[in-house]
């Protein structure tokens, strides 16, 4: 996997996450795959749970419909040193939603995504202006 060269595990991460929000990756089974921990879940905005197969297959639809997000306010945090948490928001044809994202050195070196959560939000929920 190119991010298990990274130089520290956030970079690993972040780099992984950024891959990973890729729409051209997102819709291929084969990359998407690169990139999900075996034991991967997914707890969506919507209220719906995904195991990795599943989301493999549903991202490859959705991937149809949708253009590259805007991601902001990414920040890392080394967990332990196999395990970052990754938060940032991340904006989708005008649709907000806050992220969060586990991911896990393999023992191979590599780093795949283990969990994420998406929770919707709008500007009114943050208390800002405009």
């Amino acid at each position: 996997m190119s991010n298990g060269d990274a130089p520290d595990p956030a970079t690993a991460a972040i780099e992984g996450e950024l891959r990973f929000l890729d729409p051209a990756v997102f819709s291929s089974p084969r990359l998407l795959g690169e990139l999900l921990h075996p034991a991967f879940r997914s707890f969506g905005s919507s209220g719906r749970s995904w195991d990795r197969q599943s989301y493999i297959e549903e991202l490859r639809e959705w991937a149809r419909t949708t253009t590259p997000g805007t991601v902001s306010g990414m920040v890392a945090r080394e967990l332990a040193p196999d395990l970052v948490l990754l938060t940032f928001d991340l904006n989708i044809r005008e649709r907000r939603v806050h992220r969060s994202s586990l991911w896990r050195r393999t023992d191979g070196g590599g780093w795949q995504l283990y969990f994420t959560q998406g929770t919707a939000f709008t500007v009114s929920d943050m208390g800002w202006d405009g």
